[in-house]
């Protein structure tokens, strides 16, 4: 049975800390092929790019490792994206699977505001990646870097840098679309 990773966001925009955490999944957790699902509309009201727009880019920064595809399942289910629903309906188009959840070490204490959390952890083992300011999970001794979507949209919208933070596909996409008010650089 093939193991599946899915590593949910998002990605508004994706930036060199997500493409790490898909890269650590694939060759440090065991793991067969990554599944990144961009968030069609966020269960928490949070403000996003366009769906398309936010796909595009994730395609585009996640484009270079081997193993891991672009979802579009929560497009698919359309509305409001809840984990538990996804999980359901790729367990249906994939019973050839197993899935682990990717998240991060900060969300574990946010569990109780994620919808049927203890079905999602069962039908889908979370596989935790170190954050900074978090204990480290036994799986994954280090801290991925301190990166932030939000840091980086305010970037763009002040005209400051983003070097070294998106890949440079992604800024270029971002430059080129007049996304978060300003080019990227």
């Amino acid at each position: 049975m093939m193991t599946v990773a899915i590593f949910g966001g998002t990605f508004d925009p994706p930036h060199i800390a997500h493409v790490l955490v898909a890269c650590w999944a694939q060759v440090a957790a065991e793991i067969d092929e990554v599944l990144v699902v961009p968030t069609f509309q966020h269960a928490f009201g949070k403000t996003a790019a366009p769906y398309e727009h936010r796909r595009r880019m994730t395609e585009l920064a996640m484009r270079d490792l081997r193993k891991v595809e672009i979802s579009d399942i929560e497009r698919d289910l359309g509305g409001e994206s809840r984990t538990y629903h996804t999980l359901v309906a790729l367990r249906e188009r994939r019973p050839d699977a197993s899935f682990r959840l990717v998240v991060g070490a900060d969300i574990l204490g946010q569990t109780q505001a994620w919808h049927r959390w203890e079905d999602i952890a069962a039908m889908a083992p979370p596989l935790v990646v170190g954050r900074r300011g978090y204990p480290l999970p036994p799986q994954c001794p280090i801290a991925m870097p301190d990166v932030s979507s939000t840091e980086i949209r305010a970037r763009l919208r002040r005209g400051e840098p983003t070097t070294g933070l998106l890949p440079p596909a992604v800024a270029s996409y971002i430059a080129a679309h007049g996304l978060y008010g300003s080019a990227a650089r």
